[in-house]
């Protein structure tokens, strides 16, 4: 029989997306655009991070908060939404959390004081957290397992697009006019991509013929004694806090301690995202041909370098700077790829939904430790300089040793 439109989305591992429903790049497409709406609403803290502190008159510790209150909201959002999450069509539940995703930007563009501002970012943090799981979920559940990587590197990308357009347009928009300026236009972006989702994405419940009819509750305890499933979240607690300890003071330390401008910030971004749209795809290619486990391995031990290398920088020319920061965001995408698709790959199809919300709950929770604890080692001098952002650079390249050592305990089951 010809499938309509409403055609069960999810499909075994070895057979294609049936064409009559939606092709497979526009599903990819489709995902992409919402993870970089989310991406972007969370990465342009960090750029607005010199502009934030002497508008509203801040220390780095409070600042290092703004950045925790997203993803420990983002955390609660997720344990929550992992009790019931695989047992709603995923396109109903996509579009729910995008709708309150986008009101919460727009709360954060109109924010007039600090405090608002807080309380807005837990308002998108609360939604947008959830966004990114769901997204890995339906790449789980919709793509076969030999073309994973390389679907994973796309949507990843996203990344790199919200550093190559979003980032630089979003600061040179806050230099003209205030921080405010990209929350408005990300809001507006996330509105009109809320409408194209609502038309063009099909109904997914193909996970729901095998959802256990189990409590929640009974559900998550299965989870949690599930040995694969613990490395899994192991190696996500241990990537996240290698990167989130260093990635919210990389601006900061740049104006405060290299000498670059708030608007020179941009071109970290610039040529960071554009190095990083070629390699993480690259990386998912790379991942799908020579084993997801061996291209982490390699991509995170060469990340050790430019993590010392960023976080002791001198003053030196831009030049140099900008090629340190560029290789910190080429390895730090690579590594992150082939890790993502390990672990959507790691638990089965009936529980992928409620784990990939919990997992991005933990997610969000150790980046917001992270970001918390890189705010209380840090510390602003007399100067203006920023002081100990190199043991920060040391505490993540020993949690990232942690990650290699953990990936090697983690199986493919789905």
């Amino acid at each position: 029989m010809k499938p309509d439109n409403e055609t069960i989305f999810a499909l075994p591992a070895d057979e294609q997306v049936p064409k009559t429903v939606i092709r497979e790049g526009l599903l990819i497409f489709i995902l992409a655009a919402i993870q970089f709406t989310h991406m972007m609403d969370f990465v342009i803290m960090m750029p607005l991070g010199p502009q934030l502190m002497r508008v509203f008159n801040i220390s780095p510790r409070e600042f290092g908060f703004l950045v925790s209150a997203y993803t420990f909201s983002a955390a609660i959002s997720g344990f929550l939404s992992a009790l019931f999450v695989d047992r709603f069509d995923r396109k109903h539940a996509l579009l729910g959390l995008y709708l309150g995703f986008t009101v919460g930007t727009l709360a954060c563009a109109v924010a007039p004081t600090f405090e608002l501002l807080l309380v807005a970012r837990i308002i998108a943090g609360g939604f947008g957290g959830v966004l990114g799981a769901l997204v890995l979920a339906v790449i789980g559940d919709a793509i076969p397992e030999q073309r994973r990587g390389a679907a994973t590197g796309k949507v990843m990308a996203a990344f790199s697009v919200a550093s190559i357009a979003g980032i630089p347009v979003g600061l040179y928009l806050a230099s003209i006019t205030s921080w405010h300026a990209p929350f408005y236009l990300l809001a507006g972006l996330s509105f009109l991509m809320l409408l194209f989702a609502m038309k063009f994405l099909p109904a997914m419940r193909g996970h729901m013929s095998s959802v256990t009819k189990d409590s929640p509750f009974r559900v998550l305890h299965e989870m949690a004694l599930n040995r694969n499933l613990q490395w899994a979240m192991a190696l996500m607690v241990t990537l996240t806090m290698a990167g989130f300890l260093v990635v919210p003071f990389v601006s900061p330390y740049m104006v405060a301690n290299v000498g670059f401008t708030e608007k020179d910030l941009s071109f970290i971004y610039l040529f960071g995202g554009l190095a990083t749209m070629y390699t993480s795809q690259l990386a998912g290619r790379l991942a799908d041909k020579y084993g997801k486990h061996k291209i982490f391995t390699i991509a995170a031990f060469i990340s050790l370098i430019p993590i010392l290398l960023l976080t002791n920088l001198p003053q030196v020319s831009h030049f140099i700077a900008l090629v340190v920061t560029t290789l910190f965001f080429i390895f730090f995408g690579a590594r992150f790829v082939p890790a993502m698709a390990l672990i959507t790959s790691s638990v089965e199809p009936r529980l992928r939904g409620s784990f990939m919300s919990i997992n991005s709950s933990v997610q969000q929770l150790s980046a917001g430790i992270a970001a918390f604890l890189s705010g209380f080692i840090v510390q602003e001098a007399a100067d203006g300089t920023l002081l100990h952002y190199g043991w920060v650079g040391i505490l993540a390249c020993l949690i990232t040793l942690v990650a290699i050592w953990a990936v090697r305990y983690i199986k493919r089951v789905g």
